[in-house]
């Protein structure tokens, strides 16, 4: 991809792509004064976003009318959508479609459908499930939490123009790209979203020099999926970090909080890999971000919260050589478990149509043991060795799960990058053999080439889930004391039997791991991390009452206590939690968060950007009418919330 040298509004020449080279300008604005740029300056008591309580809402007196909703589409050249749910099809109404219905309830989880849909976010209670897929339904489809509008940009000004117009119509404002979201941040009642989706542009830069840093590099769009981040580092024959799920969008959102993946523990967090951002601010200017060029902003949006700063268009982005990596898979199950069992690889099912990569061998059968105690026993075991594993710069993904009464089992995919398929069963034989000698008899084979990391899938499949969960980084100190791990093995354990899936990624993304440029915003927490896990709470919300919904969720903090006793000193991962959880400032963002709310302040002092336990959302509230926390209703101002004192 061919780039275009761009004069800045901090008036320095920059490289972009061409699509950023197409920006707002004044004469573009013209008379359309709802697209003007913001002046912090101007802010003053009249101001919209001074004076009303709640943003603006269908059917408030202060929601733009059609014709101005037709102006806006003709300023972003006829990129605005107002679509409908994509479910919509199956209730009755002009759009009712039962050969679509159907393929959605069949086919789509296979596909691109819910990917490249401008609404679909893959978690779907936090809309308030208005309208899914059934073909009994028994409501109405409604819009719900689904924004009303959505810009489909594919070019700066187009982003510009929506932020100014939403701004200044005081018009709820979201961001969405892919919609791997768990608490709603890319979507909510009555907004306009812009849709960062179809921003796929790549380069690859052989020799890249900033201050310190002098290696190759690559610049990377919003839009890219890490399913595409895989295929062109084959291409260019080099490594990006990027996320272990393929159809999840890098550098946006996952990047905004952190960002764990396969190569964690060597090269660090997706937050550690940019060099400069090119980003579109609450102002509706476009700006790079850099060490020398807006640094407030290029330290928050490096792990500060997604959906809080401004919009990432663009990032250069650290390259480094090719890497390989090995995964070997250990499985177990204890108690009245004889035989194989599904749910000890992660409950996952196979959407329709699926084929296997070619390279790919199914996984002997789960080792059995009718002790439990063994069980349990062998789960420490296989903890304690995540240490050495993160130590050499290695990762572990795995479950635990109750499958019964009195019966459990144990999966997990440890992946060894830099090593070979040698190398890594030799460094792991000890484990194995420690297991072996509790009686259980698994079964070490030679680790194959991981399927976790490289271009061995395409971006398909994902369809929303109605699950909810919660999530804490443990910290390596916990791996150190004896004590402090034999507490953290009984939490866990107490956890499952009562009946969640707990699921570890065993990660070290410390400071040396991040390296140049350092300094980011990211959760301090995650510095001090062996294991990041997220505790599964099973039940489905889907038509649950608001009874049966809260007190699922008060079980699930409960639990979750136990693992936050255990550990005094973690944080929890602002991409992967709990939309209700306690203390959210400290556990998502540590002692990072007065410093992230003062820029917050004054980079957004509209309060345009607002995403569910971002900085500074405590000043909002969506108001629902059945009070449960989705993004299904006005979004309003929190009275007597003092911001000083947090």
């Amino acid at each position: 991809m061919s780039s275009y040298w761009v004069w800045r509004e901090v008036g320095v020449q920059c490289v972009n792509f061409p699509w950023e080279s197409i920006q707002l300008t004044e004469a573009d604005v013209g008379n359309f004064s709802d697209i003007a740029f913001g002046d912090r300056t101007k802010l003053n008591a009249s101001s919209p976003a001074t004076t009303s309580a709640c943003k603006a809402f269908p059917g408030s007196f202060d929601w733009p009318i059609d014709d101005e909703w037709n102006q806006l589409n003709s300023s972003l050249g006829g990129a605005l959508l107002k679509p409908s749910p994509p479910a919509a099809v199956c209730y009755s109404g002009p759009q009712y479609d039962l050969n679509q219905c159907n393929y959605i309830l069949q086919n789509a989880s296979s596909s691109r459908f819910y990917l490249d849909d401008p609404l679909t976010v893959l978690t779907s209670w936090p809309e308030g499930d208005t309208c899914y897929p059934t073909l009994s339904p028994t409501q109405n489809c409604t819009q719900g939490g689904f924004p009303v509008y959505v810009v489909n940009a594919t070019n700066v000004k187009q982003i510009q123009i929506a932020v100014n117009f939403a701004r200044n119509r005081n018009i709820r404002l979201v961001i969405k790209n892919t919609g791997h979201d768990f608490n709603g941040r890319s979507t909510g009642a009555g907004s306009l979203s812009i849709w960062t989706h179809y921003l796929k542009s790549f380069e690859f830069l052989p020799e890249y020099t900033e201050k310190n840093y002098s290696n190759i590099a690559a610049r990377v769009s919003a839009g890219l999926e890490a399913w595409e981040m895989y295929q062109y580092m084959d291409k260019y024959n080099m490594t990006l970090v990027s996320p272990g799920g393929f159809t999840v969008g890098p550098h946006g959102g996952w990047m905004a909080g952190g960002g764990h993946s396969t190569i964690g523990s060597i090269y660090g967090l997706g937050s550690d890999q940019p060099l400069s951002l090119n980003v579109v601010t609450a102002d509706g200017k476009f700006v790079t971000a850099d060490m020398d060029t807006n640094p407030d902003l290029y330290y928050a949006l490096r792990g500060g919260g997604p959906g809080t700063y401004g919009i990432v268009t663009s990032a250069i982005v650290k390259a480094y050589p090719p890497i390989h990596v090995s995964e070997t898979t250990l499985a177990f199950n204890g108690g009245p478990v004889p035989i194989f069992n599904v749910s000890a690889f992660g409950n996952f099912t196979l959407p329709i149509n699926f084929t296997f990569p070619l390279n790919f061998t199914l996984p002997p059968p789960p080792a059995s043991t009718l002790n439990t105690s063994a069980f349990w026993e062998a789960v420490n075991l296989y903890h304690a060795y995540g240490k050495p594993i993160v130590d050499v710069g290695g990762t572990a993904y795995s479950y635990i799960t109750k499958t019964g009464n009195g019966s459990f089992s144990f999966t997990t995919n440890i992946e060894m990058a830099g090593m070979n398929a040698s190398e890594a069963f030799t460094f792991l034989t000890p484990l194995y053999t420690a297991i072996q000698a509790l009686g259980i008899p698994v079964n070490q084979t030679l680790p194959v080439t991981s399927l976790s990391w490289g271009s061995t899938r395409q971006g398909e499949g994902d369809a929303p889930g109605d699950q909810r969960f919660a999530s804490r980084l443990f910290p390596y100190s916990n791996w150190e004391d004896e004590t402090l791990f034999n507490n953290t093995m009984v939490a866990i354990r107490e956890v499952v039997e009562q009946g969640y899936t707990f699921h570890g990624v065993n990660i070290k993304p410390d400071e040396k791991a991040a390296g140049y440029p350092g300094n980011a915003a990211v959760n301090p927490a995650f510095r001090r991390t062996i294991m990041h896990a997220d505790i599964f709470d099973n039940t489905l919300i889907r038509g649950a009452t608001r009874e049966v919904v809260e007190a699922t969720h008060v079980k699930l903090n409960n639990a979750m206590d136990l693992i936050r006793a255990a550990t005094p000193n973690g944080g929890s991962y602002v991409n992967e939690a709990d939309v209700q959880e306690p203390n959210w400032q400290q556990s998502f963002f540590g002692d990072n968060y007065n410093k992230l709310l003062k820029i917050k302040r004054e980079r957004d002092p509209w309060g345009l950007f607002y995403a569910p336990t971002t900085v500074g959302s405590e000043v909002w509230e969506v108001r629902t009418a059945d009070g449960l926390p989705t993004q299904n209703g006005k979004l309003c101002k929190v009275k007597q919330v003092r911001l000083e004192s947090i």
